[in-house]
Protein backbone atom coordinates (compact mmCIF):
# COMPACT_ATOMS: atom_id res chain seq x y z
CA UNK A 1 0.00 0.00 0.00
CA UNK A 2 1.49 3.31 -1.09
CA UNK A 3 0.54 6.11 1.27
CA UNK A 4 2.72 8.96 2.40
CA UNK A 5 3.78 9.22 6.01
CA UNK A 6 1.98 12.52 6.34
CA UNK A 7 -1.19 10.90 4.96
CA UNK A 8 -0.80 8.04 7.42
CA UNK A 9 -0.62 10.51 10.30
CA UNK A 10 -3.67 12.45 9.12
CA UNK A 11 -5.69 9.40 8.08
CA UNK A 12 -4.67 7.33 11.06
CA UNK A 13 -5.43 9.97 13.66
CA UNK A 14 -8.75 10.76 11.98
CA UNK A 15 -9.69 7.11 12.19
CA UNK A 16 -8.73 6.97 15.85
CA UNK A 17 -10.78 10.07 16.57
CA UNK A 18 -13.79 8.65 14.72
CA UNK A 19 -13.67 5.46 16.78
CA UNK A 20 -13.47 7.38 20.07
CA UNK A 21 -10.08 5.97 20.99
CA UNK A 22 -8.77 9.45 21.69
CA UNK A 23 -10.11 12.99 21.22
CA UNK A 24 -9.23 14.42 17.81
CA UNK A 25 -7.19 17.30 19.23
CA UNK A 26 -4.91 14.89 21.08
CA UNK A 27 -2.91 14.52 17.88
CA UNK A 28 -2.41 18.20 17.06
CA UNK A 29 1.09 19.54 16.38
CA UNK A 30 3.24 17.59 18.89
CA UNK A 31 2.69 14.14 17.37
CA UNK A 32 3.22 15.39 13.84
CA UNK A 33 6.39 17.13 14.97
CA UNK A 34 7.51 14.00 16.81
CA UNK A 35 7.25 11.53 13.93
CA UNK A 36 7.83 13.65 10.84
CA UNK A 37 11.24 12.68 9.55
CA UNK A 38 11.77 10.06 12.26
CA UNK A 39 12.83 6.84 10.56
CA UNK A 40 12.85 4.95 13.86
CA UNK A 41 9.23 5.88 14.55
CA UNK A 42 8.04 4.46 11.24
CA UNK A 43 10.22 1.40 11.68
CA UNK A 44 8.50 0.82 15.03
CA UNK A 45 5.06 1.26 13.43
CA UNK A 46 5.98 -1.25 10.72
CA UNK A 47 7.23 -3.65 13.40
CA UNK A 48 3.96 -3.23 15.29
CA UNK A 49 1.98 -4.13 12.17
CA UNK A 50 4.32 -7.03 11.44
CA UNK A 51 3.88 -8.55 14.91
CA UNK A 52 0.16 -7.90 15.34
CA UNK A 53 -0.95 -11.41 14.24
CA UNK A 54 1.49 -13.26 16.52
CA UNK A 55 0.65 -11.15 19.57
CA UNK A 56 -3.10 -11.42 18.91
CA UNK A 57 -2.87 -15.18 18.39
CA UNK A 58 -1.07 -15.56 21.72
CA UNK A 59 -3.59 -13.43 23.61
CA UNK A 60 -6.42 -15.41 22.00
CA UNK A 61 -4.77 -18.67 23.04
CA UNK A 62 -4.43 -17.47 26.63
CA UNK A 63 -8.11 -16.58 26.92
CA UNK A 64 -9.49 -19.66 25.16
CA UNK A 65 -7.30 -22.15 27.06
CA UNK A 66 -7.38 -20.59 30.55
CA UNK A 67 -9.90 -23.07 31.95
CA UNK A 68 -9.66 -26.35 33.87
CA UNK A 69 -11.94 -28.25 31.50
CA UNK A 70 -13.79 -27.80 28.23
CA UNK A 71 -16.83 -25.57 28.58
CA UNK A 72 -18.59 -23.86 25.70
CA UNK A 73 -16.11 -22.18 23.38
CA UNK A 74 -13.12 -22.66 25.72
CA UNK A 75 -10.90 -25.57 26.64
CA UNK A 76 -7.37 -26.23 27.97
CA UNK A 77 -4.39 -26.72 25.69
CA UNK A 78 -4.58 -30.07 23.92
CA UNK A 79 -8.32 -30.56 24.59
CA UNK A 80 -10.81 -30.79 21.71
CA UNK A 81 -13.49 -28.12 22.00
CA UNK A 82 -16.65 -29.44 20.35
CA UNK A 83 -19.45 -26.95 19.80
CA UNK A 84 -22.67 -28.94 19.89
CA UNK A 85 -25.25 -26.53 18.50
CA UNK A 86 -25.58 -23.19 16.84
CA UNK A 87 -25.86 -20.15 19.11
CA UNK A 88 -29.10 -18.20 19.37
CA UNK A 89 -29.77 -14.48 19.57
CA UNK A 90 -28.69 -14.37 23.24
CA UNK A 91 -25.14 -15.50 22.38
CA UNK A 92 -22.48 -12.83 23.07
CA UNK A 93 -19.17 -14.73 23.40
CA UNK A 94 -17.86 -13.78 19.94
CA UNK A 95 -19.02 -11.45 17.21
CA UNK A 96 -20.26 -12.64 13.82
CA UNK A 97 -21.13 -16.21 14.90
CA UNK A 98 -22.21 -18.67 12.21
CA UNK A 99 -25.16 -20.99 11.87
CA UNK A 100 -23.71 -23.24 9.17
CA UNK A 101 -20.84 -25.24 10.67
CA UNK A 102 -20.11 -26.72 14.07
CA UNK A 103 -16.57 -26.10 15.29
CA UNK A 104 -14.16 -28.74 16.54
CA UNK A 105 -11.07 -26.86 17.60
CA UNK A 106 -7.99 -26.83 19.84
CA UNK A 107 -4.76 -25.01 20.60
CA UNK A 108 -1.64 -27.19 20.80
CA UNK A 109 2.09 -26.60 21.25
CA UNK A 110 4.16 -28.73 18.87
CA UNK A 111 7.47 -27.17 19.87
CA UNK A 112 8.44 -30.11 22.09
CA UNK A 113 6.74 -33.03 20.36
CA UNK A 114 4.19 -33.71 17.60
CA UNK A 115 0.49 -34.10 18.22
CA UNK A 116 -1.61 -36.68 16.37
CA UNK A 117 -5.15 -35.89 15.20
CA UNK A 118 -7.62 -38.25 13.54
CA UNK A 119 -11.15 -37.95 12.22
CA UNK A 120 -13.61 -40.59 10.95
CA UNK A 121 -15.05 -41.10 7.49
CA UNK A 122 -17.09 -38.01 6.58
CA UNK A 123 -18.84 -39.40 3.53
CA UNK A 124 -20.31 -36.56 1.45
CA UNK A 125 -20.56 -34.14 4.37
CA UNK A 126 -18.61 -30.92 3.83
CA UNK A 127 -15.84 -30.24 6.36
CA UNK A 128 -12.38 -28.77 6.73
CA UNK A 129 -9.72 -28.77 9.45
CA UNK A 130 -7.48 -25.77 8.70
CA UNK A 131 -4.32 -25.41 10.80
CA UNK A 132 -3.02 -21.94 11.58
CA UNK A 133 0.52 -21.22 12.71
CA UNK A 134 1.37 -18.51 15.21
CA UNK A 135 1.47 -15.86 12.48
CA UNK A 136 -2.11 -16.81 11.37
CA UNK A 137 -0.96 -18.45 8.12
CA UNK A 138 -3.05 -21.49 7.17
CA UNK A 139 -0.28 -24.02 6.53
CA UNK A 140 -2.46 -27.10 5.88
CA UNK A 141 -6.14 -27.72 5.21
CA UNK A 142 -7.22 -31.37 5.31
CA UNK A 143 -10.86 -31.53 4.30
CA UNK A 144 -13.41 -32.13 1.57
CA UNK A 145 -11.62 -29.94 -0.97
CA UNK A 146 -8.08 -31.17 -0.43
CA UNK A 147 -8.10 -34.71 0.92
CA UNK A 148 -11.66 -35.99 0.48
CA UNK A 149 -14.02 -37.47 3.03
CA UNK A 150 -12.21 -40.67 3.99
CA UNK A 151 -10.97 -41.18 7.56
CA UNK A 152 -7.52 -39.76 8.18
CA UNK A 153 -4.79 -39.60 10.81
CA UNK A 154 -2.05 -37.00 10.72
CA UNK A 155 0.73 -35.73 12.95
CA UNK A 156 1.34 -32.00 13.35
CA UNK A 157 5.08 -31.59 13.85
CA UNK A 158 7.09 -28.58 14.97
CA UNK A 159 9.65 -26.67 12.90
CA UNK A 160 12.67 -28.42 14.45
CA UNK A 161 11.27 -31.93 14.70
CA UNK A 162 12.68 -34.89 12.80
CA UNK A 163 11.81 -38.52 13.42
CA UNK A 164 9.61 -41.37 12.31
CA UNK A 165 5.84 -41.63 12.51
CA UNK A 166 3.58 -44.67 12.89
CA UNK A 167 2.44 -46.31 9.68
CA UNK A 168 -0.52 -44.58 8.10
CA UNK A 169 0.11 -41.26 9.84
CA UNK A 170 0.65 -38.28 7.52
CA UNK A 171 3.01 -35.49 8.62
CA UNK A 172 1.97 -31.84 8.47
CA UNK A 173 4.83 -29.62 9.58
CA UNK A 174 4.01 -26.38 11.35
CA UNK A 175 6.36 -23.40 10.90
CA UNK A 176 5.76 -22.43 14.56
CA UNK A 177 5.31 -24.05 17.95
CA UNK A 178 1.82 -22.68 18.45
CA UNK A 179 -0.91 -24.24 16.28
CA UNK A 180 -4.61 -23.50 16.17
CA UNK A 181 -6.65 -26.36 14.68
CA UNK A 182 -9.92 -24.72 13.68
CA UNK A 183 -12.16 -27.46 12.28
CA UNK A 184 -15.59 -26.80 10.78
CA UNK A 185 -18.23 -29.43 9.98
CA UNK A 186 -21.35 -28.55 8.00
CA UNK A 187 -24.64 -29.13 9.80
CA UNK A 188 -28.22 -28.31 8.83
CA UNK A 189 -29.19 -27.65 12.44
CA UNK A 190 -31.99 -30.23 12.63
CA UNK A 191 -32.05 -32.62 15.64
CA UNK A 192 -31.15 -35.59 13.44
CA UNK A 193 -28.23 -33.78 11.81
CA UNK A 194 -26.98 -32.47 15.14
CA UNK A 195 -26.82 -36.07 16.34
CA UNK A 196 -24.95 -37.13 13.20
CA UNK A 197 -22.34 -34.40 13.59
CA UNK A 198 -21.96 -35.09 17.33
CA UNK A 199 -21.09 -38.67 16.44
CA UNK A 200 -18.40 -37.41 14.07
CA UNK A 201 -17.02 -35.00 16.67
CA UNK A 202 -16.85 -37.72 19.31
CA UNK A 203 -14.89 -39.94 16.92
CA UNK A 204 -12.20 -37.25 16.48
CA UNK A 205 -9.10 -37.96 18.57
CA UNK A 206 -6.15 -35.80 19.63
CA UNK A 207 -3.07 -36.87 21.58
CA UNK A 208 0.71 -36.31 21.86
CA UNK A 209 2.79 -38.63 19.70
CA UNK A 210 4.42 -40.10 22.82
CA UNK A 211 1.02 -41.47 23.90
CA UNK A 212 0.20 -43.02 20.53
CA UNK A 213 -1.32 -46.47 20.92
CA UNK A 214 -2.69 -45.76 24.39
CA UNK A 215 -6.12 -44.71 25.59
CA UNK A 216 -5.13 -41.09 26.18
CA UNK A 217 -7.02 -38.71 28.47
CA UNK A 218 -5.74 -35.12 28.48
CA UNK A 219 -4.89 -33.68 31.91
CA UNK A 220 -6.98 -30.91 33.42
CA UNK A 221 -5.98 -27.40 32.53
CA UNK A 222 -4.33 -24.92 34.88
CA UNK A 223 -6.12 -21.63 35.41
CA UNK A 224 -3.96 -18.49 35.51
CA UNK A 225 -5.85 -15.85 37.54
CA UNK A 226 -3.79 -13.06 35.97
CA UNK A 227 -5.34 -13.64 32.54
CA UNK A 228 -8.10 -11.15 31.74
CA UNK A 229 -11.06 -13.33 30.78
CA UNK A 230 -13.57 -10.48 30.33
CA UNK A 231 -11.94 -7.88 28.07
CA UNK A 232 -12.09 -8.61 24.33
CA UNK A 233 -8.76 -9.88 22.99
CA UNK A 234 -8.40 -7.07 20.49
CA UNK A 235 -8.88 -4.51 23.25
CA UNK A 236 -6.27 -6.26 25.37
CA UNK A 237 -3.76 -6.12 22.52
CA UNK A 238 -4.53 -2.53 21.60
CA UNK A 239 -4.12 -1.18 25.12
CA UNK A 240 -0.55 -2.50 25.46
CA UNK A 241 2.22 0.07 25.52
CA UNK A 242 4.83 -0.23 22.79
CA UNK A 243 7.42 -1.68 25.19
CA UNK A 244 4.94 -4.23 26.59
CA UNK A 245 3.97 -5.18 23.05
CA UNK A 246 7.50 -5.58 21.69
CA UNK A 247 8.65 -7.40 24.83
CA UNK A 248 5.94 -10.01 24.33
CA UNK A 249 6.56 -10.17 20.58
CA UNK A 250 10.26 -10.87 21.20
CA UNK A 251 9.40 -13.69 23.62
CA UNK A 252 6.96 -15.23 21.17
CA UNK A 253 9.42 -15.15 18.26
CA UNK A 254 11.71 -17.52 20.16
CA UNK A 255 9.39 -20.50 19.61
CA UNK A 256 7.46 -19.08 16.68
CA UNK A 257 10.17 -18.24 14.21
CA UNK A 258 9.66 -15.65 11.49
CA UNK A 259 9.68 -16.87 7.90
CA UNK A 260 12.82 -16.65 5.78
CA UNK A 261 11.17 -14.02 3.55
CA UNK A 262 10.91 -11.75 6.61
CA UNK A 263 14.68 -11.25 6.77
CA UNK A 264 14.74 -7.77 5.15
CA UNK A 265 12.03 -6.49 7.51
CA UNK A 266 13.74 -7.99 10.56
CA UNK A 267 17.00 -6.35 9.58
CA UNK A 268 15.21 -2.98 9.80
CA UNK A 269 13.50 -3.84 13.10
CA UNK A 270 16.85 -4.47 14.79
CA UNK A 271 17.33 -0.70 14.87
CA UNK A 272 14.57 -0.39 17.50
CA UNK A 273 15.76 -3.39 19.56
CA UNK A 274 13.57 -6.13 18.03
CA UNK A 275 15.69 -9.16 17.11
CA UNK A 276 14.35 -12.76 16.83
CA UNK A 277 15.70 -15.02 19.57
CA UNK A 278 16.73 -12.12 21.79
CA UNK A 279 14.88 -10.19 24.51
CA UNK A 280 13.56 -6.83 23.40
CA UNK A 281 16.32 -4.25 23.80
CA UNK A 282 14.29 -1.28 25.01
CA UNK A 283 17.45 0.83 25.29
CA UNK A 284 17.23 1.21 21.49
CA UNK A 285 13.59 2.28 21.63
CA UNK A 286 12.78 5.98 21.97
CA UNK A 287 10.46 6.36 25.01
CA UNK A 288 8.77 9.29 23.27
CA UNK A 289 7.15 6.71 20.96
CA UNK A 290 5.67 4.66 23.80
CA UNK A 291 2.04 5.73 23.39
CA UNK A 292 1.94 6.66 19.75
CA UNK A 293 3.35 3.56 18.04
CA UNK A 294 0.40 1.31 19.05
CA UNK A 295 -2.14 4.03 18.26
CA UNK A 296 -0.78 4.88 14.84
CA UNK A 297 0.06 1.24 14.14
CA UNK A 298 -3.51 0.06 14.71
CA UNK A 299 -4.93 3.05 12.86
CA UNK A 300 -2.84 2.13 9.81
CA UNK A 301 -4.09 -1.45 10.02
CA UNK A 302 -7.71 -0.34 9.98
CA UNK A 303 -7.04 2.32 7.35
CA UNK A 304 -5.95 -0.49 5.05
CA UNK A 305 -9.59 -1.58 4.87
CA UNK A 306 -10.32 1.59 2.89
CA UNK A 307 -6.94 2.07 1.12
CA UNK A 308 -6.05 -1.51 0.29
CA UNK A 309 -4.86 -1.29 -3.34
CA UNK A 310 -7.03 -4.24 -4.32
CA UNK A 311 -6.58 -6.33 -1.17
CA UNK A 312 -10.22 -5.57 -0.30
CA UNK A 313 -12.74 -5.42 -3.14
CA UNK A 314 -16.10 -3.66 -3.16
CA UNK A 315 -18.83 -4.85 -5.51
CA UNK A 316 -22.48 -3.79 -5.45
CA UNK A 317 -22.27 -2.86 -1.77
CA UNK A 318 -20.40 -6.03 -0.75
CA UNK A 319 -16.84 -5.81 0.55
CA UNK A 320 -14.64 -8.90 0.47
CA UNK A 321 -11.09 -10.12 0.04
CA UNK A 322 -9.55 -13.17 -1.58
CA UNK A 323 -6.21 -12.52 0.10
CA UNK A 324 -6.53 -14.51 3.31
CA UNK A 325 -4.85 -17.48 4.93
CA UNK A 326 -1.50 -17.12 3.14
CA UNK A 327 0.10 -13.67 3.20
CA UNK A 328 3.80 -13.81 2.33
CA UNK A 329 5.20 -10.35 3.04
CA UNK A 330 1.84 -8.57 2.84
CA UNK A 331 2.06 -7.73 6.54
CA UNK A 332 -0.60 -5.01 6.53
CA UNK A 333 -3.18 -7.35 4.99
CA UNK A 334 -2.27 -10.09 7.47
CA UNK A 335 -2.73 -7.66 10.35
CA UNK A 336 -6.06 -6.39 9.01
CA UNK A 337 -7.49 -9.90 8.66
CA UNK A 338 -6.28 -10.64 12.21
CA UNK A 339 -8.05 -7.54 13.52
CA UNK A 340 -11.40 -8.13 11.82
CA UNK A 341 -11.51 -11.88 11.10
CA UNK A 342 -8.99 -13.91 13.10
CA UNK A 343 -8.97 -17.52 11.90
CA UNK A 344 -9.86 -16.73 8.28
CA UNK A 345 -9.52 -19.54 5.76
CA UNK A 346 -7.70 -19.60 2.46
CA UNK A 347 -9.94 -18.15 -0.28
CA UNK A 348 -10.08 -21.55 -1.98
CA UNK A 349 -11.96 -22.72 1.13
CA UNK A 350 -14.08 -19.70 2.00
CA UNK A 351 -14.79 -16.09 1.05
CA UNK A 352 -16.85 -13.83 3.33
CA UNK A 353 -18.45 -10.86 1.53
CA UNK A 354 -19.90 -8.36 4.02
CA UNK A 355 -22.40 -5.58 3.38
CA UNK A 356 -23.27 -2.60 5.56
CA UNK A 357 -25.15 -0.55 2.93
CA UNK A 358 -27.59 -1.25 0.14
CA UNK A 359 -26.43 -1.50 -3.48
CA UNK A 360 -27.71 1.89 -4.66
CA UNK A 361 -24.29 3.15 -5.75
CA UNK A 362 -23.43 6.67 -4.63
CA UNK A 363 -26.87 6.92 -3.01
CA UNK A 364 -26.33 3.80 -0.87
CA UNK A 365 -27.68 3.97 2.65
CA UNK A 366 -27.09 1.91 5.77
CA UNK A 367 -29.47 -0.99 6.23
CA UNK A 368 -32.43 -0.38 8.50
CA UNK A 369 -35.34 -2.68 9.34
CA UNK A 370 -37.77 0.16 8.71
CA UNK A 371 -37.29 -0.69 5.02
CA UNK A 372 -37.62 -3.96 3.11
CA UNK A 373 -34.81 -5.21 0.86
CA UNK A 374 -34.39 -7.82 -1.83
CA UNK A 375 -31.40 -9.56 -3.36
CA UNK A 376 -32.07 -11.38 -6.61
CA UNK A 377 -29.99 -14.22 -8.00
CA UNK A 378 -30.73 -14.57 -11.70
CA UNK A 379 -31.55 -17.97 -13.13
CA UNK A 380 -28.54 -20.26 -12.83
CA UNK A 381 -26.54 -17.65 -10.90
CA UNK A 382 -26.86 -18.74 -7.29
CA UNK A 383 -23.44 -18.52 -5.58
CA UNK A 384 -21.10 -20.94 -7.44
CA UNK A 385 -19.74 -23.10 -4.62
CA UNK A 386 -18.89 -26.75 -4.14
CA UNK A 387 -19.37 -26.61 -0.38
CA UNK A 388 -22.27 -24.36 0.62
CA UNK A 389 -23.36 -20.72 0.70
CA UNK A 390 -25.43 -18.66 3.10
CA UNK A 391 -26.38 -15.09 3.98
CA UNK A 392 -26.35 -14.30 7.70
CA UNK A 393 -28.19 -11.44 9.40
CA UNK A 394 -26.43 -9.49 12.18
CA UNK A 395 -27.53 -6.53 14.25
CA UNK A 396 -25.35 -3.42 14.44
CA UNK A 397 -23.08 -5.17 16.98
CA UNK A 398 -22.60 -8.26 14.78
CA UNK A 399 -24.81 -10.59 16.82
CA UNK A 400 -27.75 -12.72 15.70
CA UNK A 401 -31.18 -11.13 15.45
CA UNK A 402 -34.08 -12.53 17.47
CA UNK A 403 -37.03 -13.37 15.21
CA UNK A 404 -40.26 -15.42 15.27
CA UNK A 405 -38.94 -18.24 13.04
CA UNK A 406 -35.50 -18.50 14.73
CA UNK A 407 -33.73 -18.06 11.40
CA UNK A 408 -30.34 -16.34 11.57
CA UNK A 409 -29.09 -17.22 8.09
CA UNK A 410 -30.62 -18.25 4.81
CA UNK A 411 -29.30 -20.69 2.22
CA UNK A 412 -30.32 -23.45 -0.16
CA UNK A 413 -31.28 -25.66 2.80
CA UNK A 414 -34.38 -23.45 3.29
CA UNK A 415 -35.86 -24.95 0.09
CA UNK A 416 -35.93 -21.54 -1.58
CA UNK A 417 -38.80 -20.85 -3.95
CA UNK A 418 -37.84 -19.74 -7.47
CA UNK A 419 -39.70 -17.14 -9.51
CA UNK A 420 -41.40 -17.99 -12.80
CA UNK A 421 -38.30 -16.95 -14.74
CA UNK A 422 -36.05 -19.18 -12.63
CA UNK A 423 -34.54 -16.37 -10.56
CA UNK A 424 -34.46 -16.54 -6.75
CA UNK A 425 -35.29 -13.63 -4.45
CA UNK A 426 -34.04 -13.36 -0.87
CA UNK A 427 -36.45 -11.17 1.08
CA UNK A 428 -34.75 -9.18 3.83
CA UNK A 429 -37.19 -7.36 6.11
CA UNK A 430 -38.49 -7.10 9.65
CA UNK A 431 -42.08 -8.22 9.09
CA UNK A 432 -42.99 -11.56 7.57
CA UNK A 433 -43.62 -11.36 3.80
CA UNK A 434 -46.48 -13.84 4.26
CA UNK A 435 -46.62 -17.58 4.80
CA UNK A 436 -46.22 -18.32 1.10
CA UNK A 437 -42.92 -16.42 0.93
CA UNK A 438 -41.33 -17.23 4.29
CA UNK A 439 -39.07 -19.87 2.74
CA UNK A 440 -37.14 -16.96 1.15
CA UNK A 441 -37.32 -14.64 4.17
CA UNK A 442 -34.28 -13.51 6.16
CA UNK A 443 -35.72 -11.70 9.22
CA UNK A 444 -34.21 -8.30 10.06
CA UNK A 445 -34.32 -6.26 13.27
CA UNK A 446 -36.28 -3.03 13.55
CA UNK A 447 -33.11 -0.93 13.42
CA UNK A 448 -29.67 -1.14 11.83
CA UNK A 449 -28.23 -4.41 10.58
CA UNK A 450 -25.38 -5.91 8.56
CA UNK A 451 -25.19 -8.86 6.19
CA UNK A 452 -22.47 -11.46 5.69
CA UNK A 453 -22.35 -14.01 2.90
CA UNK A 454 -20.38 -17.23 3.42
CA UNK A 455 -19.08 -18.95 0.30
CA UNK A 456 -17.43 -22.24 1.25
CA UNK A 457 -15.28 -23.98 -1.36
CA UNK A 458 -15.99 -21.42 -4.09
CA UNK A 459 -15.75 -22.81 -7.59
CA UNK A 460 -12.40 -21.92 -9.14
CA UNK A 461 -13.74 -22.27 -12.69
CA UNK A 462 -16.10 -19.86 -14.42
CA UNK A 463 -18.20 -18.49 -12.90
CA UNK A 464 -16.15 -17.79 -9.79
CA UNK A 465 -15.84 -15.08 -7.19
CA UNK A 466 -12.12 -15.85 -6.95
CA UNK A 467 -11.31 -14.87 -10.54
CA UNK A 468 -14.04 -12.25 -10.74
CA UNK A 469 -16.20 -14.02 -13.33
CA UNK A 470 -19.14 -14.18 -10.87
CA UNK A 471 -20.47 -10.89 -9.52
CA UNK A 472 -22.24 -10.46 -6.22
CA UNK A 473 -25.79 -9.15 -6.78
CA UNK A 474 -26.76 -5.89 -5.04
CA UNK A 475 -29.16 -5.72 -2.10
CA UNK A 476 -31.82 -3.23 -3.18
CA UNK A 477 -34.75 -1.62 -1.44
CA UNK A 478 -37.93 -3.53 -2.31
CA UNK A 479 -39.94 -0.53 -3.52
Amino acid sequence: MNITRRAAIVGGTSLLASTAVRPANAFDGPLTDLVTGSEDFWTAVDAYIYGYPLVTMEMTRRVITNVAEVKGTRGPMGHLIKLREYPNASFRDVTAPNADTLYTTTFIDVGDEPWVFSFPDMGDRYFLFPMLDGWTNVFQVPGSRTTGGTAQTFAITGPGWSGSLPEGVTEYKSPTAIVWLLGRIYCTGTPDDYAAVHKIQDACKLQPLSTWGTDYTPPAGKVDPSVDMKTAVRDQVNRMTAIEYFTLLSELMTRNQPAEVDAPALERFAAIGLVPGQPFNKSKFDPAFERHVPEIGFARIMLHFKMSDGDVQNTNGWGFTTKTGVYGTNYIQRALVTAIGLGANRPQDAVYPTSRRDGDGVFARSYNGASAYIVTFKKGQLPPVKGFWSITMYDENYFFVDNPINRYSISARQDLKANADGSVDILIQHKSPGAGKEANWLPAPKGKFYLMMRLYWPDENDPSIINGSWTLPPVNKAD
